[in-house]
């Protein structure tokens, strides 16, 4: 047994989580079950919370900035799990990704034009593209044998025939769960760079990564291809402190990175949270040896998911995930519409999932679950899951 204990069950009902707390604001039944948002039930690692804990006995909460310091265990982490080096004078600090995909879009693109991403995937992307009055352009990824690939084909093809300026990367891949290769990384570079499309990479679940597989940033194409690409990282999925609103964003090209801070200033954000930056300096100087257990543990709840579906409900696939704590579950042997399958999800299992279709039409008949939740808590959702299909009248075994 490890330091840290991932099976304790930890009451958050009445804490402000928008996890447990708002099933009712949403339309959900009150005695529901949520592995929806990616929030892990775990507490963050004891030197974080001592860290926290002395900033507020400190008892002073004014204008703050990072020291040294912080961007010395930043570029610690990202040498070490990221396999790069990090210029940290290149780094701007925001209050979460989704803000500065919002401030690239700004900062990069004009009114109507066109933004590529790979459906399914992440919703905020497709909502920032179109609430910032541009041109969505959906290239989907193809599921073969189990597996989502990109179509290389129809997404240079979409890129041409829309004159595309941007593209959103999602590596880790939310919700299909790829890690994609170097030599992917190298190919949607190589499409980007002679079409003149610039790419965010959203890089939020790289500490996720299962046994037998690697996480390949896209920084590690070298400076000539940063002078095309933003990436953009938190320690809020790894560290489950997404409430206390820090990310880095690191923006090799000067000029970019320019325009990138006057779009931040002109949505009035300039100094970040005291707690976040404490927290994210702490997690990166101490959290090595809680997130080692944590992989520990999550592989354990995938192997539990893995043959509880084999064993009991054979008719549901699992999208084997090469990486992050979101899995991905296929749903479509059970041949029921959007509505039936929201009723045998939410009313009849009383589970709070992330249904398919909010990542893109693709994802309808999937449903995304977070396994990142005490073994009790998943082994009670599948429980509830088996007897609202067996209510159905199908055998899992089928």
């Amino acid at each position: 047994m490890g330091k840290y204990n991932f099976d304790e069950i930890i009451n958050r009902y009445n804490t402000n989580s928008l996890k447990w707390d708002y099933a009712e604001k949403r339309g959900k039944p009150k005695d529901i079950l949520p592995l929806w948002v990616a929030d892990m039930d775990f507490r963050c690692p004891n030197e974080v919370i001592d860290t926290l804990i002395n900033k507020s006995k400190h008892g002073l909460f004014g204008y703050s900035e990072p020291l040294d310091s912080y961007f010395e265990a930043l570029k610690s982490w990202f040498l070490k799990h990221y396999d790069y080096e990090v210029d940290t004078n290149k780094i701007v600090l925001a209050p979460g990704v989704v803000f500065a995909i919002s401030n690239i879009i700004e900062a990069l693109t004009k009114e109507n034009d066109s933004i590529i991403i790979n459906e399914p995937v992440y919703y905020p992307f497709k909502e920032m593209i179109i609430t910032n009055n541009r041109k969505l352009i959906i290239s989907e990824l193809i599921n073969i044998n189990g597996k989502y690939q990109i179509d290389f084909n129809d997404f240079e093809k979409k890129i041409i025939d829309n004159n595309v300026k941007l593209y959103i990367l999602c590596n880790p891949h939310n919700p299909v769960g790829r890690v994609w290769s170097i030599e992917e990384l190298n190919k949607i570079y190589e499409i980007c760079k002679r079409n003149n499309v610039f790419i965010i990479s959203d890089e939020i679940h790289a500490d996720f990564v299962y046994k037998g597989y690697k996480f390949n940033s896209i920084a590690k194409l070298g400076n000539d291809a940063l002078n095309n690409i933003i990436i953009a990282t938190s320690p809020s999925k790894t560290f489950n402190v997404a409430g206390l609103h820090n990310a880095n964003i690191y923006i090799y090209n000067d000029d970019i990175r320019n325009k990138y801070l006057y779009e931040q200033n002109k949505r009035g954000y300039s100094q970040s949270n005291i707690m976040g930056i404490v927290a994210c300096e702490a997690c990166y100087k101490y959290g090595d040896e809680w997130l080692n257990e944590l992989l520990e543990y999550l592989e354990n709840n995938l192997k539990y998911l893995r043959k509880y579906l084999k064993e009991k409900l054979s008719f549901i696939d699992l999208i084997e995930p090469e990486g992050t704590y979101l899995i991905w579950l296929d749903f479509r042997k059970l041949n029921l519409s959007i509505k039936e399958e929201k009723d045998l999800i939410v009313y009849k299992a009383k589970l709070w999932l992330d249904p398919g279709q909010v990542f893109g039409k693709s994802g309808i008949g999937f449903e995304r679950i977070n396994i990142a939740t005490p073994q009790k808590i998943l082994k009670k959702a599948l429980d509830q899951l088996y007897n609202a299909i067996k209510d159905l009248g199908i055998n899992g075994n089928n």
